[in-house]
């Protein structure tokens, strides 16, 4: 396993980190996972989907973001109050005070809409932080 490390944060049921595990996990195995759950349920989702390690909560969030070098998740880890009110304003900052690169999904959900982004399937948007993904693990000589 090298020492890159993305760390994939989702809320509510964990189906949008579930997926975006799977596909990391399947085409970069020796990158390092760690999934954050806004709640258990998520986190359990993410863990089951192979991530190395799992944490749920603002403290997690806020660590995990720290140590990151790629934050992946729904765009709303980035907004406060977002995912019907999981993220936390520390949990928004963190995520956004990174020094990680952010690949951020631009799903309209809870209250928020991302303009252009309205016909974007999952699938298509998880093809696309894949290919970010691999140019970012390229660019830092972890492949």
């Amino acid at each position: 396993m090298t020492d890159f490390t993305v760390l994939v944060i989702d809320g509510q049921g964990g189906g949008v980190g579930r997926q975006l595990v799977e596909n990391i996990k399947k085409a970069f195995p020796l990158i390092k996972v760690m999934a954050v759950g806004t709640n258990a349920l998520a986190s359990q989702a993410m863990l089951k989907a192979g991530a190395d390690h799992a944490a749920t909560g603002e403290n997690a969030v806020i660590v995990a973001s720290r140590k990151a070098d790629v934050i992946i998740g729904p765009v709303g880890i980035a907004i406060s109050d977002a995912l019907w009110g999981e993220i936390s304003p520390a949990m928004a900052a963190a995520v956004g005070s990174s020094s990680a690169d952010r690949i951020l999904l631009p799903m309209n959900l809870c209250g928020n809409y991302v303009a252009g982004a309205s016909d974007l399937s999952l699938p298509f948007m998880i093809s696309d932080a894949m290919a970010r993904l691999k140019a970012l693990i390229s660019a830092k000589g972890c492949l």
